[in-house]
């Protein structure tokens, strides 16, 4: 029950913040969307979840969303001038890249924060062996490491504090 009480409370203070409202019809919706999400996603959360972690795992979300925001911007430069210098080559392919996550939510939002970054998509996870394979717009190295630390070094050392 713990964890759907903690879930419930971080989805309101995020509907709060975003909307900035505390008129009555704002605060129901927040409140009602708040309760549906952590009734129907609590599970998703690691087993081991425990809120004596929840405060360090708190800070290292919000650290996350700036380093992200940072690799995102600098993607979407790099496409953008791609696609306005049509000269600038371009290299594309499919990589394999190492990852230690073993939580399904930790593998997931490291696979949606590489699709979301401009020029990288994920495409399958092997959570087996470990690895995600990532269609890469300019393929810089193909050896399982280097592609690892180009593509998922930013975010995988921050995503294991969280989710792990």
């Amino acid at each position: 029950m713990r964890p759907k009480i903690v879930i419930f409370f971080i989805c309101m203070v995020t509907w709060l913040a975003l909307t900035w409202s505390l008129q009555w019809l704002s605060v129901l919706a927040g409140a009602l969307t708040s309760l549906f999400v952590a009734f129907y996603t609590w599970d998703m959360f690691n087993p081991r979840f425990s809120t004596a972690h929840l405060f360090s795992r708190i800070l290292w979300f919000l650290y996350y969303i700036p380093v992200f925001l940072w690799e995102c911007v600098k993607a979407n430069l790099d496409v953008a001038y791609r696609v306005a210098h049509p000269s600038v080559p371009i290299n594309p392919g499919i990589v394999r890249i190492k990852t230690e996550l073993k939580s399904d939510l930790g593998l997931a939002f490291l696979a949606n924060s590489i699709t979301l970054t401009p020029g990288t998509m994920s495409v399958d996870i092997d959570k087996e062996k470990g690895y995600i394979y990532i269609h890469w717009i300019v393929v810089k190295d193909k050896e399982i490491e280097k592609a690892t630390r180009i593509i998922s070094g930013k975010f995988e050392p921050i995503l294991r504090r969280i989710f792990e």
